[in-house]
């Protein structure tokens, strides 16, 4: 079945099975990311670069769990 067919089928399911296609989507793109996240030299010296500047100034910094809940607040999820 090709892409545009799938497209043009959607609007046929119900919205259970929507959610239901779309959970097995993400599932696809989670695994897909966690195969392939190899990390590139200008990732790592950007992580590397940000974890110098915390070393340095820790107090500039703020613990993930406060980051996390910020993002979530931010974005609503």
């Amino acid at each position: 079945m090709s892409k545009t067919e799938i497209l043009e089928e959607l609007p046929k399911l119900t919205p259970a099975e929507r959610e239901e296609i779309i959970a097995a989507a993400q599932k696809l793109n989670e695994a897909e990311w966690l195969d392939d996240g190899e990390l590139t030299d200008e990732e790592k010296h950007i992580i590397l670069d940000r974890l110098d500047a915390c070393e340095k100034d820790p107090n500039g910094w703020i613990p993930w769990k406060e980051a996390e809940a910020r993002l979530k607040a931010e974005f609503k999820r």
